[in-house]
């Protein structure tokens, strides 16, 4: 009965020694005696007790690595304080055991100088500007090298960039300026642009001025032109009729009527200024030879 107990137990030591099971996206390396003997996959998997064991444990998951802060010297010999974060992934288990003694420290301190050397090659100001050149630097700089440590590193993200305390000031400062400066240019282009709205107005108004001048010039001669041209017509078409009315019988009697009319009333009228001093004809006669020739003028008028 203590010999079946007895081999039960060493059974069940034998079965859980053998037995591995491996959880996905990890591997495990076995080594028997010593040596390297393999992987283990995710999965069950039978090992020998005693002889084999499970020297290795990696996940094959992306890793986040934080990056200690580090001081950095730029170009133009400022100081920044930089930190990051780095990604990478076990790609080959046998090399991350055997490559390196602790890869993660590998890849931590590669990083830190690897981001030296590259703000090393920068001004102050482009190393704000170059986030991306510098992280993409880092990780071909840190992929080179953790080949050998069966580690891939996928990328690099600066997480910060501190400068010193009086640089903060003097680009504050700086950007102060700059915002003031635009400022200043966008008030003068302001008062740039009302000026030539302004000259633009008054432009357009003086022309506009000038052609409501002109148009009234030529209306105005227009309605000249027009009341000339009525007045001619009148006056042709009133000589006509006096013409006509003149062929007439008696047409000549009612002309020296007319002018005898006209005549008296002529000097009725200079008779009237108090200031005029009438002269009149010694022969009154005169007033008939006057009459007389008016009617010649006409009759010659009307012959011709």
């Amino acid at each position: 009965m203590e010999v079946a107990i007895v081999l039960l137990v060493v059974a069940i030591v034998f079965i859980t020694q053998a037995v591995k099971v491996v959880p996905q996206q990890h591997a495990w390396i076995r080594e028997r005696l010593g040596k390297y003997a393999g992987t283990l996959t995710p999965g069950m998997n039978l090992i020998i007790p005693f002889v084999d064991r499970v020297a290795y444990k990696h996940s094959l998951k992306e890793i986040p690595l934080d990056v200690p802060s580090q001081v950095c010297i730029t170009r133009d010999n400022t100081q920044l304080q930089v930190d990051g974060i780095l990604y990478f992934q076990v790609t080959d288990p046998m090399r991350a055991s055997y490559g390196s003694s602790n890869y993660i420290m590998a890849v931590t301190q590669l990083a830190q100088t690897s981001l030296r050397s590259v703000i090393g090659k920068l001004e102050l100001d482009k190393t704000f500007e170059e986030r991306d050149m510098i992280n993409a630097q880092v990780v071909n700089a840190i992929d080179e090298a953790a080949l050998n440590w069966g580690v891939k590193v996928l990328r690099y993200e600066i997480k910060d960039l501190t400068p010193p305390n009086e640089i903060l000031r003097a680009m504050q400062a700086q950007i102060t300026a700059e915002r003031e400066k635009r400022a200043l240019i966008a008030a003068s282009e302001g008062r740039r642009q009302e000026q030539i709205n302004i000259a633009t107005g008054e432009r357009e108004a003086f022309i506009a001025r000038s052609e409501g001048e002109k148009q009234a010039a030529i209306n105005k001669a227009q309605g000249e032109a027009t009341a000339i041209v009525t007045v001619a017509s009148a006056t042709a078409q009133a000589l006509e009729r006096v013409a006509s009315a003149i062929e007439k019988p008696g047409g000549a009697d009612a002309v020296q009527l007319k002018i005898a009319e006209s005549a008296v009333h002529a000097y009725s009228k200079v008779a009237q200024d108090a200031n005029t001093t009438l002269i009149v004809p010694s022969n009154i006669s005169e007033v008939s030879g006057l009459i007389a020739s008016a009617m010649r003028v006409v009759q010659q008028g009307n012959t011709k």
